[in-house]
């Protein structure tokens, strides 16, 4: 039977209502990064959340989106976090974090050409010869559009799911901020990416700032998930036919643990009003 699955990042500040609540909560997404270098007790509370809910690592510190190799060393380290752990699976961001021995400690969008194309095909070479699995791979939001771009985003990412067999990690906060402060129809960018490519989801939310008199939106996964989200989720329920995770991000700020709950059946309902429509689980 299929079954789509709704679960929550793992924050140390939300443990008691997530351990209160695994009733509601189908799944655990894991900031693989955090436990790079974990204590065994930091590596056992894992294995304890591991074995009452499934759980996914996401990483952050690859950089598989640039013409530089990703570091060895981070990999070797992430693959023994996975082999003592056994996710579920594992996803990293489209995006790249380091420039010749600087780190920007940030998520930068790359130029979305055939150059950094064939890097980020490059380096998923190289994970998957070095890990022996593909991650998922998450579209990210950004405040510039990269120079240099020749493709379009959407582009860009369905040639990386196309010529890099990959499936996809669809951020749909992150595709609603780039469709706003870069006047594009996220629902097009969405018809562009094949419907069995997208196996999770995350839903988030952010705030509008302003600077230089410019109004811009912001993933910062401080606030509430907007109504344009929820509306992409429920198309997502009629355009895709394979079972979905969804994934709640929240970073900070943190609301009681029944608005988040109340969040993750909003998403629920939301992605049930596509799947009436989906004949794949109109059934089901």
């Amino acid at each position: 039977m299929k079954k789509d699955r709704f679960g929550i990042s793992w924050k140390y500040e939300l443990s008691l209502g997530i351990f209160s609540n695994l009733d509601k909560i189908d799944l655990i997404e894991v900031i693989s990064d955090d436990y790079l270098d974990a204590t065994k007790n930091k590596l056992n509370l894992l294995k304890t959340i591991s074995n009452q809910v499934p759980l996914s690592f996401h990483s952050i510190q690859l950089g598989i989106a640039s013409t530089v190799p990703v570091k060895k060393e981070i990999m070797k380290k992430l693959g023994r976090l996975m082999e003592k752990i056994q996710p579920i699976y594992w996803s990293e961001h489209l995006a790249f974090v380091r420039g010749g021995k600087i780190e920007l400690r940030h998520l930068a969008a790359p130029p979305w050409n055939n150059k950094t194309l064939n890097g980020t095909l490059q380096n998923l070479e190289l994970i998957t010869k070095t890990l022996g699995s593909r991650p998922l791979v998450e579209n990210i939001a950004t405040l510039i559009y990269p120079p240099m771009s020749e493709l379009t985003e959407a582009e860009w990412v369905r040639d990386v799911l196309r010529y890099g067999n990959v499936n996809m990690l669809l951020d749909l906060h992150n595709l609603y901020v780039n469709s706003v402060n870069f006047e594009f129809d996220p629902y097009a960018y969405i018809s562009l990416i094949p419907p069995e490519r997208i196996k999770t989801i995350h839903i988030a939310g952010g705030e509008w700032f302003v600077y230089r008199n410019n109004k811009r939106l912001l993933d910062d996964h401080l606030h509430s998930i907007p109504d344009p989200v929820f509306e992409m989720l429920t198309f997502l329920g009629s355009y895709v036919h394979n079972p979905l995770d969804i994934i709640l991000e929240r970073d900070g700020n943190f609301p009681e643990m029944k608005i988040l709950l109340d969040e993750l059946e909003r998403a629920r309902s939301s992605l049930k009003k596509g799947r009436m429509l989906n004949h794949e689980f109109a059934k089901v």
